[in-house]
């Protein structure tokens, strides 16, 4: 098959691109470095190939307090990113399916976090802008089905973790957050302050599990919307106690600052239809996934003990 992926050197966009190309797929990868997507004319270096299947998981955003201090560019320029997708796709490439990337952020954190739901309900408000543009991704996706009879499927992963992750200098995700902060207090001696309480939850996603899932909903999923999750989530001070063992840290030393951001209380995916779409599909363990992940860390360590601007 002819392929684009958008994101294509993300941390999922890396792997998904690997396992594409492995399988014999024609890939052709979009990324910040040669596709603008905010600007209209972006994709029309692809306009000579006719795509089967597209993934768009290109987005502006970052982990942490980012979505609270850029929510006016984050409306603007997602907006922009998605429109221009989609009017491409539906334009250049209506004979492809597009897969998009949803996110967890936009669910109503009053709901049971369940596909029916993505759509009502109010987001948590520091992530409000950023939900509510993936929400009006999918909006599109539906307009467009119902215009034109185009295929589209909307996955919404929980935080993806394991090895190989991007150091880019950006935010990091919560659970390399934690390994860096330990690291470096195991190394350098440095005090680990983890934001909040440590009672916040979250769930995790084993990078590779995903990228399977997700080629395999891209054939398979009846629906237009499915979340891929582990189905359980564990506070911020469980992960950390984890973390701290393999990397031979004393968890008691670990300080928790309740001055900090620290998101949604909870985001824990109902995963119902993903496991009736795929049933019996395997999840890598949690402490299996955090030994390899901890493991790719330590191997590259200079890196993460750097000075932190």
């Amino acid at each position: 098959m002819q392929v684009l992926v958008t994101g294509a050197t993300g941390f999922l966009g890396t792997d998904l691109c690997r396992r594409l190309e492995e399988s014999g797929h024609a890939v052709a990868k979009a990324s910040s470095a040669n596709c603008d997507l905010t600007a209209a004319d972006s994709l029309d270096q692809f306009r000579h190939i006719a795509f089967d299947l597209i993934f768009h998981l290109a987005a502006w955003t970052q982990a942490g307090d980012f979505c609270l201090r850029h929510p006016g560019e984050q409306w603007i320029r997602n907006q922009q990113i998605n429109t221009n997708m989609l009017a491409w796709w539906s334009q250049r490439q209506p004979a492809a399916k597009l897969v998009v990337m949803g996110s967890s952020c936009v669910y109503s954190p009053d709901g049971s976090l369940r596909e029916e739901e993505y759509l009502e309900g109010q987001p948590t408000p520091s992530l409000f802008t950023y939900a509510m543009t993936k929400r009006m991704l999918y909006v599109g996706l539906k307009a467009l089905r119902q215009q034109f009879g185009l295929q589209s499927l909307c996955v919404v992963p929980s935080t993806l973790y394991g090895p190989d992750y991007h150091l880019d200098g950006r935010q990091m995700h919560f659970i390399f957050d934690v390994i860096r902060k330990i690291l470096r207090g195991r190394h350098l001696g440095e005090p680990v302050s983890l934001w909040g309480d440590g009672l916040q939850r979250r769930e995790l996603v084993f990078r590779t599990d995903f990228v399977k899932a997700l080629l395999l909903l891209a054939d398979n999923c009846p629906h237009d919307l499915v979340n891929v999750g582990a189905g359980e989530e564990f506070t911020i001070r469980y992960f950390a106690e984890q973390v701290s063992r393999l990397l031979d840290y004393d968890a008691s030393r670990i300080v928790y600052d309740t001055t900090k951001y620290v998101g949604a209380r909870s985001k824990c995916l109902n995963v119902e239809r993903f496991r009736q779409v795929l049933p019996g599909f395997p999840l890598t363990p949690l402490d299996e996934g955090l030994r390899q992940t901890v493991a790719w860390v330590v191997a590259h360590r200079d890196r993460f003990l750097q000075p932190i601007a």
